[in-house]
């Protein structure tokens, strides 16, 4: 079956349009007014009601002279138009994803670093203040507008509005992968409404919520009947190159959007690399890195932050050693050997929660054990004290080991430290997690801490060892303080 090119105002690939030139929109006005904010603000604060002025040479000795009104006028514009520049508002970056805020960034650092090298050739003397207050003033306020809209924007997904119709097209197996992975983000504005595959209507069901609508010989009536405005094809044998290009074609017709999804799972976007070569779009995947200039600024990262935090909570350790000493008998710290980078054993320091004999329980409460893999986990563990409950909640009792960070022995953000019981028992593939430093918290701590399963926690702990980035890990520490505040999945 041929698409035939659809005009009407309704068609799927038409409601698609409209509510990403709404969204857009929004995005827009609230830039603009944020640079006029950030810009006229860095003005008065520099340089307060007074109207001054700014000396540009010119040929011939004619000098220009401009106010700080006019040329704040001017920074706005160029502002704006440079954000509009590098696409900061484009359909397939809002909403999802870092390319929006990275986006952003370049197109703000980028402009102050042009007007820099302008006013140095010129020789002007544009106020070094009021630059210097504008930049990082609008840069911030920019991104927290960007992340606001965004939670709008998640809020209105989470009742089907502002999102792409999809159907999954290609071989069952791989199909229901694709669909497993993308049910992971529910933010991303894809809603799997159902799914093409080799054998059709004859498997009625994909994945719990995604019914099987046809094969590909009738690809065109399934979107037509589904309404669907996207197409997500998971890879088909049948389906030659030239086949391929028709379907392209064919997709062309009704402005139906064309995602092919490469059998690659739990790789970020920056070890990801396009290169088209004859006509073929070859992606190049880097292999991850565990030494160099990446992980010094890491290492160096930790440092700072472990010594400022043991500084300011300082106060808050010597409440809770109180606390933990006059609660029950026994030392206020806790000792542990866990398992570090590359293998090798460290002994941990923790708030002690539990009464002094714990160790010893143990065996007697091995077969009560609630978790999973090679977890022990009980959430009324009767060894728990009072007080050492209330630490676990809010994971205050992990405090200490910023002292562990500062030796060298741990991060601030990275997998989660195994006993060495634990990690004598894992495979191949989970012993990838040590290849770097254990952190005092991780992706595991922000997306379910205790009520992960063994097999989330590992797939979380090899994604985050393999896509490292500091902006990554700066992330993840305020969605901790988020998590833990909720005391959600903490016994």
């Amino acid at each position: 079956m041929t698409l035939t090119r659809q005009s009407t105002t309704d068609s799927p690939a038409a409601a698609v349009a409209t509510w990403q030139r709404a969204y857009a929109s929004r995005l827009l006005i609230s830039d603009l007014i944020v640079i006029v904010v950030a810009v006229y603000g860095s003005q008065l604060l520099r340089f307060g009601t007074n109207e001054r002025t700014v000396i540009i040479p010119g040929l011939q000795d004619a000098d220009i002279t401009m106010t700080y009104t006019l040329m704040s006028a001017i920074l706005v514009v160029g502002w704006f138009l440079s954000l509009s520049l590098f696409a900061t508002r484009d359909g397939t970056v809002i909403g999802t994803g870092t390319a929006e805020y990275k986006r952003i960034a370049d197109g703000t650092i980028r402009l102050f670093a042009l007007l820099a090298i302008g006013a140095f050739l010129l020789q002007s003397e544009i106020g070094r203040g009021y630059l210097l207050v504008a930049l990082p003033l609008g840069l911030a306020l920019l991104l927290l507008s960007r992340w606001l809209w965004r939670k709008w924007l998640v809020r209105r997904r989470a009742t089907g509005a502002y999102s792409h119709r999809a159907i999954l097209m290609g071989e069952r197996q791989k199909s229901v992968h694709v669909a497993q992975q993308m049910a992971r983000d529910g933010s991303s504005g894809i809603e799997i409404v159902g799914a093409i595959t080799e054998h059709g209507g004859a498997q009625r069901q994909l994945a719990p919520g995604i019914p099987v609508l046809g094969d590909y010989a009738n690809f065109a009536q399934v979107l037509e009947d589904a309404r669907a405005d996207t197409i997500v094809f998971t890879g088909a044998d049948t389906i030659d190159p030239r086949g391929m290009r028709e379907l392209g074609w064919q997709l062309e017709a009704t402005s139906t959007i064309l995602i092919v999804a490469p059998a690659l799972t739990d790789v970020a976007g920056p070890r990801i690399h396009a290169r088209p070569v004859a006509g073929l779009p070859l992606i190049q995947v880097d292999y991850p890195k565990f030494t160099g200039r990446k992980y010094a600024a890491k290492r160096a990262f930790d440092l700072v932050i472990s010594s400022l935090a043991l500084v300011v909570l300082s106060p808050v350790f010597l409440v809770i050693g109180l606390l933990v000493r006059n609660g029950s008998r026994g030392p206020v710290f806790y000792l542990q050997e866990r398992v570090g980078l590359n293998g090798r054993r460290f002994r941990m320091l923790k708030f002690r929660s539990m009464v002094v004999d714990a160790e010893a329980q143990l065996p007697s409460l091995l077969d009560r054990s609630e978790g999973s893999g090679v977890l022990f986990k009980l959430k009324a563990d009767p060894r728990v004290t009072r007080i050492g409950a209330v630490l676990r909640r809010y994971s205050l009792d992990e405090l200490p080991q910023l002292v562990n960070v500062l030796l060298g022995d741990m991060s601030l953000v990275g997998p989660r430290p195994p006993l060495a019981s634990e990690a004598e028992r894992y495979d191949e593939r989970t012993r990838r997690r040590l290849l770097v430093r254990p952190g005092i918290t991780g992706l595991w701590q922000t997306q379910g801490r205790s009520d992960l399963s063994w097999e989330d926690s590992v797939r979380l702990d090899l994604y985050y060892v393999e896509n490292w980035s500091l902006t990554g890990d700066i992330i993840v520490l305020y969605r901790t303080v988020r998590a833990v505040a909720r005391a959600e999945g903490a016994y």
